[in-house]
């Protein structure tokens, strides 16, 4: 990939390991749109960097902004908030305040997604697909710190669901809720209901640490057979 007349986006470009990245990639003839906190310092960077290269071969762009700052991102707050924070914090209640920890027994049983570890299809989910990810890495992460006790931490990974999360997710247009789930059977709630009471009425000894509970018919995150309903007199 050829960096020239392209533009390349910055953020924490004051100092360190985000002014050293544009430095190099002005080098390489891209335009920059550097970010930082400290205008002071972006500011001499972008003079610095126009006397080394050149303005007259590349354009730097410098904004002062606090990228922490999530005033107009009130969506990305509430899912982050739900899927991440709201995830590990009933975790540490359970922990601590629940005594989970100290009685050394029990489970968490997290409800991840298929789409935590696969590369979403769909436009405009990239939060809440990310935020399945972290739940993941979180679940394995904390299964080792529980060693030494007898608590199972699990993950059930559900696929499609015909439920109000995937009517929304579509703005509630029933057309194209039909057109996602068109030719084959999604699951339903109770399916993963059961798979979750499987998962949690195994033996002590016996950890299923993680589980995907799909629709037969879909055979990867992108892939269905679309077929299926037609094939098995499904109406």
């Amino acid at each position: 990939m050829s960096f020239a007349n392209q533009k390349v986006v910055i953020t924490g470009a004051s100092m360190g390991i985000g002014a050293a990245i544009a430095r190099r990639i002005a080098h390489e003839q891209a335009n920059l749109i550097l970010f930082a906190r400290s205008g002071d310092k972006l500011n001499a960077l972008a003079d610095d960097i126009g006397k080394e290269v050149g303005t007259d071969t590349i354009k730097v762009f410098t904004t002062v902004v606090d990228v922490s700052d999530h005033r107009a991102n009130e969506d990305i707050i509430t899912m982050a908030g739900t899927n991440v924070n709201g995830l590990i914090f009933t975790t540490y209640a359970a922990l601590n305040e629940g005594k989970m920890k100290e009685r050394g027994r029990g489970t968490i049983l997290n409800i991840t997604s298929t789409t935590a570890l696969e590369a979403p299809p769909f436009p405009g989910e990239a939060v809440y697909h990310s935020s399945k990810a972290l739940q993941e890495s979180f679940t394995n992460a904390l299964r080792n710190e529980l060693v030494g006790t007898n608590i199972k931490v699990l993950a059930l990974r559900p696929g499609v669901v015909a439920t109000h999360f995937h009517e929304q997710r579509v703005g509630f247009d029933r057309g194209m809720y039909e057109e996602f789930i068109e030719g084959y059977e999604p699951l339903v709630a109770d399916d993963v209901a059961e798979a979750a009471v499987w998962m949690l009425r195994t033996k002590e000894r016996v950890s299923v640490k993680t589980l995907d509970v799909v629709p037969t018919a879909q055979r990867s995150l992108p892939v269905f057979d679309r077929a299926w309903n037609e094939r098995n007199g499904v109406r």
